[in-house]
């Protein structure tokens, strides 16, 4: 059997693909207190623009910006915790998956009274106060208001894994869109704008990506397998799938004689329509959970779980999947293995949108290894 493999990413080993110059999260001492990136110099302003209005925004100037102490407030109320990985539109395995707590963002705009003429939200954070580094994302007013009944909607976070946000990892306040990539999960959060815009104003989306792009439902292949066997010994090959919108149904792989193409197959190549799909085994939740959530949560205090601490789906959207194949009888030779995920539409990787990175990487990836007699 494969070893057990942990379920929560900690802090330190996220994959970083922060921006700026520098880095927000190097800031230190003085340059970090004036950069507001401290719990206790850190505040979000929520204000309207180009046509929208609300009753009560939130400025620095006079003093009403939302500081820690009253998103916290917030959170004894609306607070709520959901496990999510996080992944860019453009790399292929998953940063890492955390247990993320946060208010609803329609909890905050809720607070600032009565709106009206608002079609989009624009949201930024921190970057050295230079325009030309701004980072900046938006949502569609109705996907913040309307989530459909069960489903999670976007968040004003400020805890992952039962502790405060690293600047690492965006903190002290950073946003998490659970449905989408990264680039909807805005670190180091301090500005919201509403807005009768129509425009998306994603700044991945001046960059030719779709900025409405959801996690796809896609396998990857973990890469610190050994890639020579010996014959007679069964081979493991182990990995994750990163459980997107439309849920996962199965994993399968397809394992092939090497083909002398390093792995390369080209999509239109006629293998591919003769292929032979086997079952892969996904992990079950794990036996206890007590090893995989802080001490003080509970299961059934995050989303998705029951009243028994049992999760309601497995796997569960937006998080990641651990699974495995179990190779016996394979004779001396090379080998090329494929994987793919099935989601619950019956759509197979790379499936229904497989035109490339710039709506979230998702193409089938293939490890070779040979076995020695």
């Amino acid at each position: 059997m494969p070893d057990q493999r942990p379920f929560l990413t900690h802090p330190e080993d996220f994959s970083d693909v922060s921006r700026g110059k520098p880095i927000p999260h190097t800031l230190k001492g003085a340059a970090l207190v004036s950069a507001r990136l401290t719990p206790g110099t850190w505040r979000l302003e929520i204000e309207a623009l180009e046509g929208a209005k609300i009753d009560k925004p939130r400025c620095l100037a006079d003093k009403t910006a939302l500081d820690l102490p009253a998103l916290l407030a917030l959170g004894e109320k609306h607070g709520v915790k959901f496990l999510k990985a996080m992944q860019c539109n453009n790399i292929a395995l998953p940063l890492g998956q955390g247990l993320w707590e946060g208010v609803p963002l329609r909890v905050l705009l809720g607070a600032t009274g009565k709106m009206s003429n608002v079609r989009r939200v624009y949201y930024w954070g921190f970057h050295n106060n230079d325009p030309a580094q701004m980072f900046r994302s938006s949502l569609a007013i109705n996907q913040v208001l309307d989530t459909p009944p069960g489903e999670l909607p976007p968040f004003v976070a400020y805890r992952l894994n039962g502790q405060p946000i690293p600047l690492e990892r965006g903190g002290p306040v950073r946003m998490v869109v659970p449905w989408a990539h990264g680039f909807k999960s805005i670190k180091w959060l301090q500005n919201i704008v509403l807005t009768n815009d129509y425009h998306t104003n994603d700044t991945y989306a001046l960059q030719n990506n779709d900025p409405e792009s959801y996690l796809k439902t896609a396998a990857y292949l973990d890469d610190r397998e050994a890639t020579t066997h010996r014959a007679g010994k069964p081979v493991v090959i182990q990995g994750t799938a990163m459980v997107g919108w439309p849920g996962l149904d199965r994993v399968e792989y397809w394992l092939r004689p090497e083909s002398g193409t390093h792995g390369v197959l080209a999509d239109d190549d006629p293998a591919w329509q003769t292929a032979v799909w086997l079952p892969c085994t996904i992990e079950p939740p794990p036996s206890d959970w007590g090893g995989g959530l802080p001490d003080d949560v509970k299961p059934s205090q995050v989303w998705g779980f029951g009243p028994d601490g049992k999760p309601k789906e497995w796997p569960m959207r937006f998080s990641v999947a651990l699974w495995s194949a179990k190779l016996e009888g394979l004779k001396p030779g090379g080998y090329e293995f494929r994987v793919r995920t099935v989601d619950k539409n019956g759509f197979a990787q790379p499936e229904p949108r497989p035109f490339g990175q710039r709506s979230g990487l998702n193409g089938i990836q293939c490890k070779q290894f040979l076995v020695m007699g």
